[in-house]
């Protein structure tokens, strides 16, 4: 899981790579323009957490047909929910690039990304589908091997229709785009080809498939906490571009670069929190809440030794992991203090990402999107619109406030999943 939710990162990272080479512009782009998708995104993953959870009790308790029949419902609201976000997207790509006050350049490239990639949400939303139920019924492997698969088809394919090498056009930030679509897509038919022949430990079927509009809620009344709250971040975000916006196109750059290496670095925190999380949703639809309480503290502790060992490589590397994106002087200077201030989060994100993601998978949704509301909204943002202006820190004081709320959103968890109330949650 681990290796499936790196893959997940690793194309945003490759597609900002070769857009680097672009220019400033296009990375800025780029940036402004996947943080509108990732708001899509995390709304998507929330509705996925509702099918993890459900999914794995009912493995734990050995009711194959009701799993089966709740991935049903979750294609369903998979079709519906990725249909009219594609419809937003296609509507509203340039008026939310214009609200962020980006300049004139950069709203023409990213608004040419946004369109393709919200098109091409309704593959990203049934591949990551069924990437959930492989791994709620508990077989990481083949959802890892597919991952592998269609990234690398990704890595391949994307300066071929970046730069238009060979028998290809050149599309630039659009050919980024359109390879994340049709790598997407192959994972979905690689993904769906698994489970309904039956090589992954859940075979599905359509047989007797009807409409339950119960089993629908259930799913959704568990994932829209979740949405909420990977909304409420990726919302955070987008705001977060609004402030460091004055400073200049270099200053958003080099967020946009800083961004991507955080999110590369998280992703396997993703997967250990996902990871403990299904089984910790196994034990208790097995009745072994002690059981289940080990795995999420083991996997913080994992991914918070990972983590360390990341932030010495930071600390240590700041200017060549941003040299990989871009070479340009000014970008580099801002991008090298972002990162280094960045490290203060990561000592503590191990508590974060894991302890929230396995509360997640047992169904226990509501506390997270508590924290990250309070943390965000009423730390975070405030902080990042009072440190530049009044602690004369300039646009570093924005990365100062991110680090803050991390810190306390990491002692809020610890506390929380100690107390073992998520134990009780029914779903």
């Amino acid at each position: 899981m681990v290796v499936s939710a790196t893959m997940m990162m690793l194309g945003p990272t490759i597609d900002m790579i070769w857009v680097g080479k672009l220019g400033a512009a296009s990375i800025a782009g780029v940036g402004v323009a996947g943080m509108a998708v990732m708001v899509v995104n995390s709304a998507r993953m929330g509705l996925t957490t509702g099918t993890r959870a459900m999914i794995a009790r009912f493995v734990g308790a050995g009711d194959a047909r009701g799993a089966n029949h709740v991935a049903q419902q979750a294609f369903v609201i998979s079709a519906a929910f990725s249909t009219f976000m594609a419809v937003i997207g296609i509507a509203l790509a340039e008026p939310i690039l214009h609200v962020m006050g980006v300049e004139a350049d950069v709203v023409s490239e990213g608004a040419a990304y946004m369109r393709i990639m919200f098109v091409g949400s309704v593959a990203m939303s049934f591949r990551m589908m069924a990437e959930g139920i492989m791994q709620a019924s508990g077989d990481s492997v083949t959802p890892m091997r597919i991952a592998i698969v269609f990234r690398l088809f990704h890595l391949a394919l994307c300066p071929f229709l970046v730069f238009g090498w060979w028998i290809f056009p050149r599309l630039g930030v659009s050919g980024a785009a359109l390879t994340n679509v049709v790598s997407q897509s192959l994972g979905v038919g690689l993904g769906l080809w698994v489970l309904f022949s039956g090589r992954s430990r859940l075979r599905l079927s359509l047989k007797n498939f009807s409409l339950d509009r119960n089993i629908i809620w259930r799913i959704v009344r568990i994932g829209i906490p979740a949405s909420v709250t990977g909304i409420e971040r990726s919302f955070a975000n987008l705001v977060l571009v609004w402030f460091v916006v004055p400073f200049g196109t270099f200053a958003v750059a080099a967020h946009t670069v800083v961004q991507r290496v955080s999110q590369f670095l998280h992703m396997p925190g993703m997967g250990f929190g996902q990871a403990a999380g299904v089984l910790a949703g196994q034990n208790l639809g097995a009745h072994q809440p002690g059981r289940a309480e080990r795995t999420g503290w083991l996997a913080a502790g994992l991914f918070s030794g990972f983590m360390f060992i990341g932030s010495v490589v930071v600390f240590l590397w700041a200017e060549s992991i941003v040299g990989v994106f871009n070479t340009e002087p000014g970008l580099v200077e801002i991008a090298r203090k972002f990162l280094r201030i960045e490290i203060v989060g990561f000592l503590v994100f191990g508590l974060v990402l894991v302890l929230s993601q396995c509360l997640n998978g047992v169904g226990d949704t509501m506390i997270p999107m508590i924290t990250t509301l309070l943390t965000m909204w009423v730390v975070q943002v405030p902080l990042a619109y009072l440190l530049p202006q009044f602690a004369g820190l300039g646009v570093y004081g924005v990365r100062w406030a991110i680090v803050t709320a991390l810190i306390m959103r990491a002692v809020i968890y610890t506390a929380y999943f100690r107390s073992g109330r998520w134990k009780q949650k029914r779903v």
